[in-house]
């Protein structure tokens, strides 16, 4: 994971796990497409970068950063020989409280998924105050969180295939 100030899209291949042979679900939210657009691209090719398979990386669509969670539940149950899920999604600060729900459900929701499944679930859900924030961190001045959930996504799928008994 990245350290503050810490180039999100920074990581060195030869410290990650073989991951050819993994398959990795990805789920996007449509809700900020500019920045979710920019996290899946990110994670795609970090995802390629690290020998994932075009073949085995899979994307399902959704509206938005709430139905992150049913997608990714209905993904685990889907696909049963997935390594790992990514949940892909922004939230930006308005002027009202539906940014601290939607922030706070997500977080939750995701967190259960992993408490409750099999298969880790990744957050790559930005929740940032303003737009610019976004953009710096889908592919901008900080990199991408795309490309550090998918090194996360394999690290986790390599420990999900160690644990195994």
């Amino acid at each position: 994971m990245a350290t503050a100030g810490t180039n999100l899209s920074a990581y060195d291949k030869n410290k990650l796990p073989d991951a050819s042979n993994f398959r990795i679900g990805l789920v996007v939210a449509a809700w900020n497409e500019e920045i979710t657009e920019g996290l899946w691209q990110g994670a795609f090719d970090a995802l390629r970068d690290c020998g994932v398979l075009k073949e085995n990386i899979v994307r399902w669509n959704v509206p938005g950063s709430f139905e992150l969670i049913y997608g990714c539940k209905k993904m685990t149950q889907s696909y049963d020989m997935l390594d790992a899920v990514i949940a892909i999604g922004n939230v930006i600060q308005g002027e009202t409280k539906h940014f601290d729900f939607v922030c706070d459900g997500v977080t939750q929701g995701i967190k259960d998924l992993n408490i409750q499944g099999d298969i880790p679930v990744i957050f790559c859900v930005l929740t940032d105050n303003t737009k610019q924030q976004s953009i710096d961190r889908s592919g901008g001045k900080h990199g991408n969180k795309g490309t550090e959930a998918a090194i996360a996504a394999i690290q986790m799928a390599q420990l999900r295939k160690e644990a195994r008994f």
